[in-house]
């Protein structure tokens, strides 16, 4: 028996990424095996948390493995292509300390590759079932529209906070869209494996998402600290903030057009004082998170040897991510 998310990740992982290279040699044929060996370190890196989760759920309802395994494939396939177009649209050069896809492959490959990989996890998807089809295609629409959504442009920021269209609102709306629904397909996706019922499988797809939310802002809480360690921050590093720092700390909103226009800023006095309560809200933020993910499953939820794994699943995801 498992005691921790950790444990389950580290047996599984193995048989995952045999599945996944598998899959991509599908179909992607001889391309895998050359030119593409960035994809290959892109697919093998990585915790496959997502992957693991689904399949978590699916042993937990007393699921096949053999039924949740291509579905974590596809899952994972589509959090890589998720990886390979935002390395490019941010302009990050590393990935998982090797070079990002778009800096070996090229931009216009690289991207392609992408939708390459999305198109695929659908039809892989809907060969199974209608319904397979149809979470995972509305992860992808989802995933897209939260990339859409997230402002970078320090230059267009500026313009928004101004005239008051930026609030708190849409930091919600990013962490839902970028990493909830994903977390949260996972968890349908188990259902589904297991052929869990209707009413069972939207308490998991909420167990996910506010375990993706969690883990986003956990993400961000990373960045704070980070900007806290060396008291400095530059115009594109408050334009990836700015979202959150309105929704945690809204009194810091006069502070922040400043420093979007600005190259480089120390922090000190209020601002870093700001950035200290945004980083206490946001741990308490996480916790209130986390739990909520595990009151949906308390009723209707099975009683067996991995009852107690799921339940304490979501500290272990955070964990994992703190210490990676």
């Amino acid at each position: 028996m498992f005691i921790r998310f950790q444990d389950y990740c580290e047996r599984l992982k193995p048989t995952l990424e045999d599945a996944l290279r598998e899959q991509l040699s599908i179909f992607l044929g001889n391309t895998a095996t050359g030119d593409l060996a960035s994809l290959r370190e892109t697919l093998e890196g990585g915790k496959k948390i997502r992957g693991c989760l689904l399949c978590m759920i699916s042993d937990t309802l007393g699921g096949a493995f053999e039924s949740a395994i291509p579905r974590a494939v596809a899952l994972e396939l589509i959090h890589t292509a998720t990886l390979i177009h935002d390395d490019f649209v941010d302009q990050d050069t590393v990935r998982r300390n090797r070079p990002a896809t778009w800096t070996l492959e090229g931009a216009r490959r690289a991207v392609l590759l992408g939708d390459v990989i999305f198109a695929s996890a659908i039809k892989m998807m809907s060969d199974l079932s209608r319904e397979d089809g149809r979470v995972v295609s509305h992860a992808i629409a989802q995933i897209s529209l939260g990339a859409f959504h997230e402002p970078l442009n320090p230059l267009m920021l500026i313009t928004e906070i101004e005239s008051n269209k930026l609030d708190g609102k849409l930091y919600e709306k990013i962490i839902h869209l970028k990493t909830g629904i994903l977390f949260g397909a996972a968890c349908q996706l188990g259902a589904i494996a297991a052929k869990a019922n209707d009413k069972l499988m939207k308490k998991l797809l909420r167990f996910g998402l506010r375990i993706g939310e969690a883990y986003q802002i956990a993400d961000d809480l990373k960045e704070v600290k980070q900007r806290l360690l060396t008291l400095s921050i530059h115009s594109d590093q408050m334009a990836v903030l700015a979202p959150t720092l309105l929704y945690f700390v809204n009194e810091m909103r006069p502070h922040i057009i400043p420093i979007l226009k600005g190259k480089y800023v120390n922090l000190n006095g209020r601002v870093l004082e700001y950035f200290r309560v945004a980083g206490k809200l946001m741990e308490t933020e996480i916790e209130r998170r986390l739990r909520s993910a595990v009151s949906e499953i308390e009723e209707d939820f099975p009683n067996n040897e991995f009852s107690e794994l799921t339940r304490r699943a979501p500290w272990d995801l955070i964990r994992m991510f703190d210490e990676s």
